[in-house]
């Protein structure tokens, strides 16, 4: 069956026509081309070369995106055990740009402040290597939801995802941040290919409207940003009006910012759907950081054993892995689960959280169980006992079943497919039993 050709609205057009002069007509075409599918490996959970010895697809380089590749559509890598171990995240290539461009480092605190689905904020977390603060933000509740599962997956240490408006941020976060990515609500003309959505509400009185919200959005960024720090803007669309006319309205009010350069990425020529990146940077020499970390409270060190207790008794975690995951990080209990909030964040009054931190033990019945976010977030040299599952076995542990295992494995023990951590299962009997979540497994 032949696929339908795409019509543009005729406002689009003429405005394509305008800022692309001769080049308009292999520009369009670019939208009946098939989409190029994009994904990146996560360096949280292992290095560029290791990832390429584990995948079972082949892959090709995204120039502008270290982590970044390309697939053939036909592999569906997201239907792999891999992808439920967090290896990868898929993403289209052009949307890999704007954290190529911010340029975040182990250490920098980093916000991400418009992050559903996650692709962004994950890639942040990949360059973070676990050092520093991810905030990750989504208005939309239910998009709050989905970001706060991809961070889940992908095994970060360190983010707390939040569900605030961009006033509640600035108000919290007043010069706090070393570098800010505003990824922001847009009309979406990149994506006319892959959601009819966008093309049906695409109108030039909803790009005015896209543009006045990007103001009001990067308004209040750059309230939260330290002096010499770096905000990024990106949108996935194509008009002056949400590019350009955003990034020269934002510094007409804003004299302390400077602009480091802006980049284009044209469908026609790229192998990307198409994205508009800018990075700002703000005047003045940066505060020195000193120590972020708060001292803990009497009842709090007393907690903070506990954990790191059950971390290296119960799950055999290694001394080095504890003092990674515990150090200097307050404990917060959201009923009967225990977070680990990252470091640099003391309270969570007055913010709207989706996710604390580093959700590590559940307490039941007087006893701590390990988290499946805990699992995501080890490597198999992170504890004493690890089973190595293929990947058959881990399609079935994926769908609620038990693993047969040697009858003198006792206790909790993390599983891994491919070198990548999995999930707890609990050994007993020379089975181990499934503690895959239930909201998370596969229909057999």
């Amino acid at each position: 069956m032949e696929k339908e050709k795409i019509v543009l609205p005729e406002a689009f057009v003429k405005s394509m026509r305008e800022i692309l002069k001769n080049e308009y007509d292999v520009f369009e075409a670019s939208y009946e081309s098939e989409r190029y599918a994009g994904l990146r490996y996560n360096p949280l959970k292992a290095t560029r070369e290791a990832f390429l010895e584990a995948v079972p697809f082949k892959l090709e380089p995204v120039e502008w995106a270290s982590e970044g590749f390309y697939y053939n559509l036909e592999e569906r890598p997201g239907k792999s055990a891999l992808h439920e171990a967090g290896a990868f995240y898929i993403q289209e290539p052009s949307a890999m740009s704007a954290v190529a461009v911010l340029d975040p480092e182990p250490g920098d605190f980093v916000l991400d402040m418009c992050a559903a689905p996650g692709g962004k904020s994950t890639q942040i977390a990949g360059r973070l290597m676990g050092e520093g603060l991810l905030v990750s933000n989504e208005y939309v509740r239910d998009r709050a939801r989905i970001l706060s599962s991809n961070i889940e997956r992908m095994g970060v240490r360190n983010a707390l995802v939040l569900n605030e408006t961009p006033e509640g941020l600035s108000a919290r976060f007043p010069s706090f941040f070393d570098k800010i990515l505003v990824d922001a609500p847009c009309s979406g003309e990149g994506m006319f290919k892959k959601e009819e959505n966008a093309l049906g509400e695409w109108s030039l009185e909803n790009v005015q409207m896209c543009h006045e919200r990007q103001l009001m959005i990067l308004e209040e960024a750059a309230k939260m940003l330290k002096a010499g720090g770096v905000l990024v803007y990106s949108t996935c669309t194509f008009n002056k009006v949400e590019n350009e006319g955003t990034v020269d309205a934002f510094l007409k009010s804003h004299p302390e910012f400077e602009l480091e350069k802006t980049e284009r990425f044209w469908p026609h020529k790229i192998k990307g759907e198409g994205h508009f990146v800018a990075r700002f940077h703000m005047k003045g020499e940066p505060a020195p950081s000193g120590d972020r970390e708060v001292a803990l409270s009497k009842s709090e060190v007393g907690r903070v054993k506990e954990i790191r207790d059950f971390l290296a008794g119960e799950l055999g975690v290694t001394a080095e892995c504890v003092e990674a995951l515990t150090r200097g990080r307050h404990i917060e209990a959201f009923g009967d689960n225990l977070y680990l909030l990252p470091r640099g964040i003391d309270t969570l009054r007055g913010l709207k959280v989706e996710r604390p931190g580093l959700w590590v033990a559940t307490v039941k019945k007087n006893r701590l169980e390990p988290s499946h976010s805990l699992a995501l977030a080890l490597g198999a040299t992170d504890v004493a006992a690890s089973v190595a599952l293929s990947d058959a076995e881990a399609d079935r542990y994926i769908e609620g079943n038990t693993i047969p295992c040697d009858p003198s494995l006792k206790g909790w023990v993390l599983l891994t497919v491919r070198g990548f951590s999995l999930a707890f299962g609990k050994a007993s009997g020379g089975v181990i039993k499934n503690h895959y979540p239930k909201g998370l497994r596969r229909m057999q």
